[in-house]
């Protein structure tokens, strides 16, 4: 059997290299090197001006837990690499940005990785790539010069963050479809003992128009600690005109947690979320950003668990940007309500809401 799949592997290796061969005999390889980058820094206020435990300043979203103080953001270098039908992407991020995207990775290096994998397309319909990239479930993403918001919503810091795996990619007209296999969420390397847990990933996209897209995302599957996770997530984006445009995201998930005495998954809990991002750009220099957003979290699975029951979150957000060409800074002022106590003021006492100011800086090239 093994000389049968040796056999087979080496003349498929000299098929794929005489094919080679004759593609760059009748047509030049072009190769294209691009690298691109951003730094970002704020400063963050909490106007109820917590003691850090256990809220971490009244925040309890991604990469802005600090109060009354300035604080690094990350610094990102991405280098992406063409030639012919093969590309390949390294994406590096140093500061606490990169290092809370990357909280599972060990190592310093590991964890300055954000993104690395190659990628293959065939035809201009199909692309195979593996290595590890950012997620596709979502509205937000980890670089700040993509979003409109500088802080983050409970459903990007709640959802997953990247993939490291294997995917294909195939657009027909209007239409898109991915699927894929990877680690565990948020895993680039699972501990020795559980490197047989597995996640499906899959998305589907549609371009109703040149100004309305759709995506319908899922990431389901088995954590190392055998506890079985399954999401859904809609997207969708619409420019109504040159001035205003909106966003909308939408995310359920569910969590079966492994049972250690019993020796099975737990009965199903379940978190979800929703979220409307308003814009509106009456300037080329100049724009807004309203994002609302309900988190409910009854089961107690992410924000509630410090609390004694379950609950919901309703957050608003309202970001200005002024840009001047690679550089933009963003004003910002939040506010946070939840039906338990859970945020603190300034002696510790539980209540529940606060308001927050911050300001960013970035700049992009």
């Amino acid at each position: 059997m093994l000389q049968k799949f040796f056999a087979t592997g080496i003349t498929m290796a000299c098929f794929l290299a005489g094919h080679a061969q004759d593609a760059t005999s009748t047509e030049e390889k072009k190769s294209t090197t691009t690298i691109s980058g951003s730094a970002d820094f704020y400063y963050r206020y909490n106007f109820s001006k917590p003691p850090k435990e256990p809220t971490y300043y009244n925040s309890y979203t991604s990469f802005t837990q600090r109060h009354n103080t300035f604080a690094l953001g990350m610094a990102s270098l991405k280098i992406e690499h063409k030639q012919g039908k093969v590309g390949v992407v390294a994406d590096l991020g140093f500061g606490p940005r990169a290092e809370d995207f990357a909280y599972n990775d060990k190592g310093t290096l590991l964890a300055a990785v954000k993104q690395l994998y190659i990628s293959y397309s065939p035809t201009d319909w199909l692309k195979l790539t593996a290595g590890s990239w950012a997620t596709h479930v979502g509205y937000e993403v980890l670089d700040p010069q993509l979003n409109r918001n500088y802080s983050m919503s409970y459903m990007f810091t709640n959802g997953p963050f990247s993939h490291t795996g294997v995917k294909a990619e195939v657009t027909k007209g209007k239409h898109g479809f991915m699927v894929g296999v990877s680690n565990a969420t948020d895993y680039r390397i699972p501990p020795e003992d559980k490197i047989n847990r597995k996640f499906f990933l899959a998305q589907y996209s549609l371009a109703a128009s040149d100004d309305v897209k759709l995506y319908l995302n899922y990431v389901g599957g088995k954590f190392p600690d055998s506890s079985k996770s399954s999401q859904v997530d809609l997207v969708a984006t619409a420019k109504l005109s040159d001035k205003f445009s909106l966003g909308f995201n939408g995310t359920y998930a569910s969590l079966k947690a492994w049972d250690t005495d019993k020796k099975e998954n737990a009965s199903a809990k379940k978190w979800w979320g929703s979220a409307l991002y308003l814009n509106l750009d009456p300037k080329p220099w100049f724009g807004l950003t309203l994002r609302g957003e309900y988190f409910n979290d009854d089961d107690q699975l992410k924000v509630f668990g410090i609390a004694p029951k379950g609950g919901n979150i309703f957050a608003t957000t309202l970001s200005a940007n002024f840009k001047v060409d690679g550089f933009t800074f963003i004003p910002e002022i939040r506010l946070d309500g939840a039906s338990e106590k859970i945020f603190l003021d300034d002696k510790g006492a539980a209540k529940k809401s606060t308001a927050t100011a911050l300001f960013a800086v970035i700049y992009a090239f």
